[in-house]
């Protein structure tokens, strides 16, 4: 309910505030685990990307934000999880597997922090595992700012992405950092487009 009520006031603020001009939403499968998957360049990206589907999505964010009093709680109630940067936080994985498993969306940013510039930061393997692993599609998302007030952000998104040559084998760890390189060129060429 909460949830709901989060992402119908992000719609509004995106649409009077920030002008959003999304195209691609049909991409976003309208039944079955999906993850959706963007370039981070500021904190409005996760409201966002919540807010251009009805669906429900679960996102990760950064432990420390959990540790601020008012936002840990609210996080906790929209069903953001935490996860620790810069490690193989198990847990985080295990939340985001459990989370496709049940038919539901998954918010990842594979850079997993902000870039401070116009260029898209490395991806981490993560993104790769958690694709392979849950075999959900991948739908790629462009978000191309700056934002601000009453200036258009262009949202691209694109068709989902499958990698069906890893699911149910054992893969090694360069073939999960093709994947996750494979997003970010998905992402990179939408930017462009």
């Amino acid at each position: 309910m909460i949830y709901a009520i989060f992402r119908t006031f992000c719609e509004i603020i995106f649409t009077i505030f920030f002008r959003w001009d999304v195209q691609g939403r049909e991409n976003i499968p309208s039944e079955g685990p999906f993850i959706l998957c963007a370039n981070h360049i500021s904190w409005y990206d996760p409201p966002l990307v919540g807010a251009l589907t009805r669906r429900f999505a679960r996102f990760m964010a950064k432990e420390e934000l959990f540790k601020i009093p008012v936002m840990g709680r609210f996080l906790k109630m929209i069903q953001v999880f935490p996860i620790k940067r810069n490690s193989a936080d198990r847990k985080a994985i295990k939340t985001s597997l459990e989370t496709l498993q049940a038919g539901h969306g998954l918010g990842m940013f594979p850079e997993g922090t902000r870039s401070r510039t116009a260029d898209l930061l490395p991806p981490q393997a993560g993104v790769g595992f958690i694709a392979v692993k849950s075999e959900a599609p991948v739908v790629p998302i462009a978000i191309i700012g700056p934002y601000k007030l009453f200036r258009r952000v262009r949202v691209r998104i694109g068709t989902p992405l499958r990698f069906p040559e890893y699911y149910g084998v054992k893969v090694r760890s360069e073939q999960l950092d093709d994947v996750a390189k494979r997003i970010m060129q998905e992402i990179d060429h939408l930017r462009r487009t």
